[in-house]
C-alpha cells in the first residue's frame, strides 16, 4: 500500500517518517520523497489515525486526496529534479512530468494550479531558483557553472528568473549574503 506524505522533501525527512511508521509497528518497504510504501495492503481507521497523528507531531500530512496526492507527486518530482538530479534534463518539463507520472501534462497542470493557486512553471522556477541561492552561499560555483547545473540555457537567463522571484540579481544575493532563503516545503 502506498501513503502520500505532504512535507516530505528531503533525506532527513525521509528518516524521521521511516522511523515513526516503524515505531508504529509498520514495515516500510520503501520511502521516497513523499511517498512510502508499506507491506501492509490496507489500514483500518485506528492506523490511518495513528498514522496521521504520529506523522503531524513532526509536521507531515497524510494525503487521502487524489487530486492532492498527485499534487504531490508533481511537487516532489519537480524538487527531485532542481535539488537531487546531477544529469540535465534531456526533454521539457511537460514530457518529463508527464512520463514520470504517466499522467497527461494537462491534467497534471489543471490538477496543480487547482490545488496550488500557481503553474507548474512557475513552482519549477521556484524551486530552481532556491538551489540557485543555497549554490551562491556555499560560494564554490561560479555563477556561469549554477546555470549550467540547473539547466539554463544561460547566465542571463538564470538571473532574470532569480530577479524576477527574489528581488535581487544573484550577484547582489551573493554580496549581501540576504540568506532570505525558504524551506522546500515552504515554496
Amino acid at each position: 500500500m502506498k501513503l502520500y506524505i505532504k512535507n516530505m522533501v528531503c533525506n532527513r525527512c525521509k528518516m524521521v517518517v521511516k522511523t515513526e511508521l516503524e515505531k508504529l509497528g509498520f514495515s516500510p518497504v520503501s520511502v521516497q520523497l513523499g511517498e512510502v510504501e508499506l507491506v501492509q495492503e490496507n489500514l483500518n481507521t485506528t492506523q490511518n489515525e495513528a498514522i496521521k497523528e504520529v506523522l503531524s507531531k513532526s509536521g507531515f500530512e497524510l494525503l487521502t486526496d487524489r487530486k492532492k496526492q498527485l499534487t504531490e507527486q508533481i511537487k516532489t518530482t519537480i524538487i527531485e529534479l532542481a535539488h537531487y538530479q546531477t544529469e540535465p534534463l534531456k526533454s521539457n518539463l511537460s514530457e518529463y512530468l508527464s512520463k514520470k507520472l504517466d499522467t497527461e501534462y494537462a491534467y497534471l497542470s489543471a490538477i496543480f494550479s487547482e490545488t496550488e493557486q500557481s503553474t507548474i512553471e512557475k513552482y519549477f522556477i521556484q524551486q530552481k531558483v532556491e538551489k540557485a541561492k543555497e549554490l551562491l552561499t556555499y560560494g564554490e560555483h561560479s555563477l556561469s557553472e549554477i546555470a549550467f547545473q540547473l539547466n539554463y540555457s544561460s547566465v542571463a537567463h538564470l538571473s532574470a528568473q532569480f530577479k524576477k522571484i527574489s528581488g535581487q540579481t544573484p550577484s547582489q544575493y551573493k554580496l549581501n549574503q540576504d540568506l532570505s532563503r525558504k524551506t522546500l516545503d515552504e515554496i
